[in-house]
Formats: structure tokens, sequence, C-alpha cells
């Protein structure tokens, strides 16, 4: 006799979503949270005037069909990224305002640029989301990095350089560091790269009132303190053919399934008996998270609207290399949210938070004149430092890792089941991917 028909591993919005999907079904659940608090990947900070700005994960719409339905069933509301006026791109030192439409910061850099953005996206549209392995191109494209592709397409530097970047803001890693392949299936699971680098009605249309947080805050909440236990790092899974007995801080528990939602690079460090399958630890050893530390920045009042600016920015010269606004739904303040990401994140992560606050604040300066300067509150979240994430955006995939060893991220083994947002085939890496995961994972169980 087990002690529940499952437990879940990790109360983000992937483990709270497979734990809500089988309660409806009728199972007995438990989910162990290793942190003191849910919500995983997507957290907050109160301002001092008790503004509520995301730490983590935070925009939806486009064609996240499952978040927003998600959102709408929890009874919380969105509201609309603001994306009124130009927006900067800032390249060799110079910095330009472009158009109001998306597209101008592709356009912004010539001809060539769109020329491989359309190369890219006729690639991608050629993956596999299932089994991107399968992809007919695929030993081709996942021999090489995403850097040897762009060196042997363009000799402009420039070029080289804007679509670097665009990786990095994508993937928060550096070309070297991911396969052709990889970048290929991602572009594909966004809905391709106007959607994925997008505000208005893509991948950064809406914002939830008082944080995504909240979403598993409610997921929590609906299936109460019986279900969801804080506090609990989970160490060793044991299984056999009658069931898995999960070991953790404080105890162990047994079930009929588990279901593990932490990123793969995670999930491999915990001991499994018997030891689980080559492959799968050999994935688990291969795909480590991306480089992001996250600031916002607040300020007296949105000033950059008054000179007719969105807030966005897309640097090619700077350690803080994307910016939005970021200002709540309401507020009396101005926010702006920034990004060290990649290669910038990991020399950021070595300075002290007064130091990256020096660096960031030079960087809005920059952007936006002596104003940005003028700093009420400055606060920021090094990802990489986290112990139970390592990371974010998700994680990714290197030369040669998707067809040696991609066909173990998703596919249960016996009584072990893979969720989180980097297992998804559709928007992979994001809250949406995470949703579906869940429920792919619940579906597997219940089958």
């Amino acid at each position: 006799m087990h002690d529940v028909d499952v437990v879940v591993m990790g109360a983000g919005v992937s483990g709270l979503v497979a734990a809500r999907e089988l309660v409806k079904a009728g199972k007995s659940v438990r989910v162990l949270e290793a942190r003191g608090r849910v919500a995983g990947r997507t957290d907050h900070h109160v301002f001092a005037n008790g503004d509520v700005i995301e730490m983590g994960g935070q925009w939806v719409g486009g064609t996240q069909t499952e978040v927003l339905a998600l959102i709408d069933e929890l009874g919380l509301e969105t509201y609309k990224q603001y994306d009124h006026g130009d927006k900067l791109v800032v390249q060799g030192g110079t910095v330009h305002r472009v158009g109001d439409q998306t597209s101008d910061l592709l356009q912004a850099g010539g001809n060539d640029m769109a020329a491989i953005k359309s190369e890219l996206e006729a690639m991608a549209a050629t993956v596999s989301l299932s089994s991107p392995w399968l992809t007919e191109q695929a030993a081709e494209w996942d021999s090489m990095t995403m850097e040897a592709w762009l060196v042997n397409r363009t000799n402009d530097d420039g070029v080289r350089q804007y679509w670097r970047n665009m990786i990095v803001a994508m993937l928060c890693a550096e070309t070297p560091e991911v396969s052709l392949l990889h970048v290929l299936f991602y572009i594909k699971s966004g809905d391709m790269l106007d959607m994925l680098f997008g505000v208005t009605d893509a991948a950064q249309d809406s914002r939830v009132v008082g944080g995504t947080h909240r979403i598993s805050e409610r997921l929590a909440d609906e299936l109460g303190t019986d279900v969801v236990q804080l506090n609990c790092p989970v160490h060793t899974i044991t299984q056999d053919a009658d069931g898995v007995r999960v070991a953790y801080d404080g105890g162990e528990i047994t079930a009929g399934h588990v279901v593990v939602t932490l990123p793969p690079t995670l999930a491999g460090r915990l001991r499994y008996s018997p030891a689980l399958p080559a492959q799968r630890d050999g994935l688990t050893q291969q795909m480590p998270m991306g480089s992001v530390i996250k600031i916002q920045v607040a300020y007296e009042r949105p000033f950059w609207r008054e000179a007719g600016l969105s807030g966005q920015v897309f640097s090619m010269d700077d350690p803080v290399g994307a910016v939005l606004d970021n200002t709540p739904k309401g507020s009396d303040q101005g926010v702006l949210v920034g990004f060290f990401d990649g290669a910038h994140a990991r020399v950021a992560s070595r300075l002290s938070r007064d130091e990256r606050q020096a660096v960031a604040v030079d960087c809005l300066v920059r952007y936006f004149g002596p104003e940005a300067g003028n700093v009420l509150e400055y606060v920021d979240k090094d990802w990489t430092e986290e112990e139970y994430t390592r990371g974010c955006y998700g994680g990714r995939l290197g030369a040669g890792v998707w067809t040696q060893y991609g066909a173990a991220l998703a596919g249960p083994i016996g009584r072990i089941h893979w969720a989180g947002a980097e297992t998804a085939d559709v928007w992979n890496g994001y809250i949406d991917g995470a949703i579906r995961s869940a429920k792919r994972a619940a579906r597997e169980i219940l089958a």
C-alpha cells in the first residue's frame, strides 16, 4: 500500500499543474518543494511604494493558449505590456531610434539581417518538435554550433554581432554554446522569431496583475497544505515493479509514480536506485542552464515615455543588452527591467550587487540620458546562484546532444516521469511550455 498515488517533485507551475490534473482525476498526490516558497522560476519583489515586480518569468501572450487559459481559470487578470513609442538599438557605439514596429529591430541592420532571419525560419519550419533528432537534416544541423553556421553564412561583422546578441537574448547562452539544431527547434517551438521577440500580440504581450508567481500561489492554495509541502529537498528516488520510494530531508514517502519537474541538470544530481540508463544520465550532464541576472530599476515616473520612447532597448555593445518598460499597472512610479545574460551575466555574477547596480545604471544613462541616473530603487536576481535552479531561462543543448541524447529528455523511465519547461515541445522554456509538459506527464500516469 502506497502513501499516495503520485509524488510530484517541485512546486513551480509545472509541478502544481501536474498535481492539479492528477487530483482532478481522483489520484492522491504529494508535492515536495525544496524551497520555502512555491512558484519556481517565477518570483517577485515588492518596492517600497508597494509595487510588485517580477524577478523571474513574467510575460504571457501570443499563441500561449495554455497559460492564458489557466490564468483565466484561476481568476487572475492580465494587462498589456507598454509598447508605445520608439525603440532603441545600440550598435557600434551609436544609439539608434527605430520605429514602433517590432520588425524594425531586425530591419535596422540592413537586408542581410532579414535574409538570415528568413533562412533560420525556413530551416526551423522543417524541425520535428516531438522528435528533433528525427528531423531530415538533424545530423548536419546538430553537428555544428550556431556560431559556426553564422560565421559560414556571412562575412559582415556587424551582422554576426547582431545575431549573436539575438541568440543570447533568446537563450541566455552564447552562440558557440548551442547547437544550430537547438536554435532551430527553439524558434519553431516559440512560433518563429517575430513571436519570440515581439511585444504586442507576441510572447511579451501581457503581464499578470500582481505578478506571474500568483499563478503558482493560486494553484497551491487550491491543492492545500496537505498536498504541497515546502522545505523538502529530495535526494533519492528508488523504484521497483511495485512503486517508488522518494526520500527527502526530513522523511520519505511511497507512491505508484513520481513526476520530476526539476531542470534536467538538477534532476541528474539526484540519486536513483536503480541507476538511470546511461542515455538519460548523459543528457543531464550536457544540458546546462542559461546564465541571466534580471534587474529592476525604479524611478519617480516613466520619464522615457515623455521622450516618445517605449523603454525597449536592444544593445549589441553593453552588458545590459535588453531593456523594457516594466512599470506595473496603476503605479505612480516608472520601472525599467533589464538583463545581464550569457557571458555578461557570468562576469556580473562575480560583482557585488552595488557594483552591478553601477554597471546597469551606466547602461541606462547611455540609453535614456542623465535622468536614468536618478534611481529610487534597484534590485536584481542572479538566477545562476539559485541553489534549486542554477540558471534561467532554461536548459540548452550543445552540438551533438539532440541527436545523441535527445530521445531521453521527456520519455518516462519506469515509474519516473519528467516534466518542466525544458521537456515541452511547444513553447519550450516558457510558462506555457511548463504547463503543457505537466499535462503530458499526468496523461502518461493516467494512461
